[in-house]
């Protein structure tokens, strides 16, 4: 019998959502960072939600206002890789018996932070107990229609760009702020065909891209923009940096750049899968694709 560890999480999601279809209201369910739901003539509704688990997603000393913040984070980031506006959360915590009240607060705190800081307003969840702190988030959002911007519209030809530099997620993972304001730019400016944001690493959050546009790819290595002290290698396949990667037309290169964006590839055809190019010409294999959930690997680990 076939265990988890052996398939990983996007062959399992697929498995287990087979037969799920927009329709009736749902303009997209499954395969992207957000389900895009019908809402009023000129908007959709975005819905998103995040599950993050002590020793997996933080480590159990980490500050709790910083664990708050990041829970509302990832579902903040899923908003701005469709272009959206973020409006309303429920937060939904497991908390052992033997945490304080303060801990409790400040892990709110957190939340509540951030929330200001983007408008959003926590309108319930609910709280259990339970043997580690497991803290999850589900947002509401809200996307023009001629600004909403899915996976699988990526196209032979296209650029494959990066919204910021990325190598560090290990150390950014609790602080880092959600790109909804650069996810809009980008939009308004550049008109990308795809977007998702990073949180698995940029070859595999690639490979999101390419399955759903069903397109391959070309990234090269010495265009990453890793940051100071971190190996492209390192960088190609860092998870938890949270920045955008999308796909624009080969007419807003020069845009790009100007906008202070980053050119890391070009999408090609199916057949001629997703590779990584490194500075001679030839093709670079990394030890990892990156991040993927039930894999037993230690080097899989985010922290």
């Amino acid at each position: 019998m076939t265990k988890l560890w052996q398939w990983g999480e996007f062959p399992l999601i697929k498995l287990l959502t087979k037969g799920f279809k927009a329709g009736n209201g749902v303009v997209v369910s499954v395969g992207d960072d957000c389900a895009v739901l019908t809402y009023t003539p000129k908007e959709y509704l975005l819905w998103t939600s995040d599950l993050l688990f002590e020793g997996v997603h933080f480590l159990k000393d980490a500050p709790p206002s910083a664990i708050g913040h990041k829970a509302l984070a990832v579902s903040l980031s899923d908003i701005a890789a469709m272009a959206g506006k973020p409006l309303y959360c429920q937060v939904f915590v497991g908390l052992p018996s033997s945490a304080s009240v303060a801990y409790c607060r400040e892990i709110y705190r957190g939340i509540s932070q951030l929330a200001k800081r983007y408008g959003v307003k926590i309108v319930g969840g609910d709280t259990n107990a339970f043997e580690k702190l497991v803290i999850g988030t589900t947002v509401l959002g809200v996307v023009e229609k001629d600004y909403l911007t899915l996976r699988n519209g990526a196209a032979p030809g296209d650029l494959i760009c990066l919204s910021g530099k990325i190598g560090k997620g290990k150390e950014t993972h609790l602080s880092f702020l959600p790109k909804v304001k650069e996810a809009r730019k980008i939009k308004r400016l550049l008109c990308p065909t795809a977007m998702i944001d990073l949180s698995d690493g940029l070859l595999s959050d690639f490979t999101r891209i390419a399955e759903e546009s069903h397109v391959g790819g070309r990234i090269f290595l010495e265009q990453i923009p890793a940051v100071a002290g971190v190996k492209k290698e390192e960088a190609l396949i860092s998870g938890e940096e949270f920045e955008l990667l999308f796909t624009v037309k080969p007419k807003m290169r020069k845009k790009v750049l100007k906008a202070g964006f980053f050119l890391v590839g070009e999408v090609t055809k199916r057949k001629d899968g997703i590779k990584t190019i490194d500075n001679k010409g030839k093709p670079f294999l990394p030890p990892s694709p990156g991040y993927n959930h039930f894999k037993r690997e230690k080097r899989n680990k985010p922290l």
